[in-house]
């Protein structure tokens, strides 16, 4: 396809010399090539549709990188890529070596602020609002969030405190609520249109602080503040942005230019802290998108933009989500207390079965991850027994809730830790490295680590069975492809198995690299172990094998900082051992993004990466000096 337009931009500065009148082709022309770009690459999809006239339209009306744009998660931000000089590199989207699905401050200067996860927008924003105010620079900052995300609540502790002045100082900020759920009516006719810049114009601001002037000090000023406040709130919802001190402007088509643009102009001149509605729509201008906005909202790989999304004809290994799922399910039958709840997501955990066949124990919260754990807690007070399904990376947010609300009352919470480990083209802000290191540490909390799929169904019923709260993790897609038995049967609490005898290396394995770790030793014919438990430890078994063996190797696909490696060192510690450990996992590093299977070997966490790590180590044959302590 040809793109004439949008290959004369090549900066935001491009894209504002062009005549208002020629902005809703380019607007047809980028959507198309986010729409072929995604196609080859994977990536997000209906949310970056979605947000092409906005995105066209802030460009234009803001001076960026000058004015800052802040995106919320970032996951919509192709277009802006696009039109800020990455138009080119769109063919390596998600990449290694190529360019982030999302915003990143050292990919672009016009990326002002690194996001991954939801509702931060609002508080970066008003941060950079203030500085600019300390620093006597005029500058404006913008936060553009989606509906789901001011479901947390970070969002409005942002919004509560943006709305006041600090020192005598208001920052001049902008929010955007980019509404493309629905929830409220597309906004429709001349009328809102006019509501929209009549609100956002001089003359209402004039109008409005003239009234303010008159009144005050007289009877008629609170009845007509309230008159004011009510007969606005007929017309559109923002009464509570009002509250919190915001000047309210929409809702507002945020796919019409027309009445986009100057609404943008109009408050872009406006002092102090702004509050914009739109409403959108997934997928917009695909229609394929438009119909179905869960199954759009992203491609796992290339897809053709003529047929859409089709399902592979090869079969599919079952992946850890839907292993989750199903026994999550089961349980639910065999125990009437098992309640399931999510912070949002729904698809992505796999619980839509679950919603189905149990609509009163199932419980989204939205974007809400602290509260997820503290609901989850206080049903477990009162005899329930909660699993919290949660993405590694979306629990580090509910930290403080994990260790005040669960664990110090040593509560029955079971935290299904999806996507734990790499996670591949979502890169570093969704990658589930850390969870072995910040949940081990914590008294009262047992750690899984389940090496397939069969055992993770088993680790899920151990957990559930435990009287007392437990993170059962396990990576993102399909596993070794065990088949999997229906019973549910849980694990010997607390041990580890020996998968393979060998002699003079012992290889403990946590988690799913144990299959690697496998064929490595065949090659060195070590000893495995399948260790299962990163908490509570097997200190008998890691005992046997330090006495037995020259050196130990702890494998896992998690930060080595912290992680069960540490935990074996300790546990030798403890009992006096001197046996030489190599600990093998995922660097102090944030870990780029790229394809899951070359991240690991990047990381020297695949077969021939094991087997290199023990060689460079202990050399073909280690003549190791072992201590009476060992024997």
């Amino acid at each position: 396809m040809s793109y004439p337009l949008l290959e004369t931009i090549n900066t935001p500065a491009d894209l504002r010399r062009l005549p208002r009148t020629e902005l809703p082709r380019l607007a047809g022309e980028l959507r198309s090539y986010v729409l072929d770009s995604v196609a080859k690459t994977g990536g997000h999809l209906g949310s970056n549709l979605g947000t092409v006239e906005l995105t066209v339209a802030l460009h234009y009306v803001y001076n960026t990188p000058h004015d800052r744009l802040v995106w919320d998660v970032g996951h919509q931000t192709y277009p802006h890529k696009v039109l800020t000089g990455r138009r080119e590199q769109m063919c390596t989207l998600r990449q290694l070596g190529g360019i982030s699905g999302f915003p990143r401050r050292e990919e672009s200067e016009y990326d002002t602020f690194g996001v991954g996860h939801s509702s931060t927008s609002i508080s970066a924003a008003h941060g950079m609002a203030m500085a600019a105010k300390l620093k006597g620079e005029d500058r404006k900052a913008v936060a553009i969030i989606g509906d789901g995300s001011m479901t947390a609540g970070q969002a409005f502790e942002a919004l509560n405190n943006a709305g006041v002045p600090h020192g005598g100082l208001l920052g001049d900020l902008l929010v955007i609520l980019n509404d493309n759920d629905m929830s409220i009516s597309p906004p429709v006719g001349a009328l809102n249109k006019y509501l929209a810049r009549l609100m956002s114009g001089s003359f209402y601001a004039s109008a409005r602080e003239g009234a303010k002037s008159v009144l005050k000090n007289t009877p008629l000023y609170e009845f007509a503040r309230r008159f004011e406040e009510h007969t606005k709130g007929m017309v559109v919802p923002g009464t509570i942005f009002e509250e919190f001190g915001f000047n309210y402007v929409g809702p507002i088509d945020g796919h019409d230019l027309e009445s986009l643009i100057p609404t943008l102009e109009n408050l872009r001149g406006k002092k102090g802290p702004q509050f914009l509605h739109i409403v959108t729509k997934k997928g917009a201008g695909y229609k394929l998108a438009e119909a179905d906005p869960v199954k759009y909202h992203a491609a796992a790989g290339k897809f053709d933009p003529a047929v859409g999304f089709v399902k592979s004809t090869a079969p599919a290994k079952t992946t850890f989500t839907q292993v989750f799922g199903e026994w999550l399910c089961d349980m639910a039958e065999q125990d009437q207390r098992l309640v399931g709840i999510t912070p949002a997501m729904r698809e992505g955990s796999g619980m839509v079965e679950f919603h189905k066949r149990f609509p009163t124990r199932y419980h989204d919260v939205g974007i809400a991850e602290q509260h997820s754990v503290t609901f989850a807690a206080g049903m477990a007070c009162e005899g329930l027994k909660p699993v919290v399904a949660i993405y590694s990376t979306f629990l580090q947010r509910a930290y403080d809730q994990m260790v005040h609300d669960v664990a110090i009352q040593n509560l029955p919470v079971v935290f299904a830790l999806d996507r734990a480990g790499i996670v591949g083209a979502d890169g570093a802000t969704h990658a589930g490295n850390f969870d072995i290191a910040f949940t081990r540490c914590i008294p009262n909390m047992s750690v899984l680590t389940p090496a397939d799929e069969n055992e993770c169904r088993q680790a899920l019923t151990t957990a559930f069975r435990h009287d007392g709260p437990v993170t059962v993790r396990y990576p993102r897609g399909a596993g070794a492809g065990i088949a999997i038995e229906k019973a549910l049967n849980a694990l010997p609490w607390g041990r580890g198995e020996i998968r393979r005898s060998g002699s003079r290396i012992a290889i403990l394995s946590f988690g799913t690299v144990l299959y690697p770790a496998l064929a490595a030793a065949e090659q060195l014919d070590a000893t495995v172990a399948n260790m299962r438990f990163a908490k509570p430890l097997d200190h008998e078994l890691v005992a046997e094998l330090a006495r037995t063996h020259e050196a130990i190797v702890t494998v896992e696909d998690a930060c080595i900082m912290g992680g069960a490696g540490s935990a074996v060192l300790e546990s030798l510690q403890a009992a006096g051992i001197t046996t030489p450990v190599l600990q093998l996992g995922l660097p102090d590093e944030f870990v780029e993004h790229g394809d899951q299977g070359k991240l690991m070997a990047m990381c020297g966490l695949d077969a021939a990466g094991i087997e290199q790590s023990i060689l460079k180590r202990f050399g073909a044959r280690p003549a190791l000096v072992r201590t009476a302590a060992n024997q």
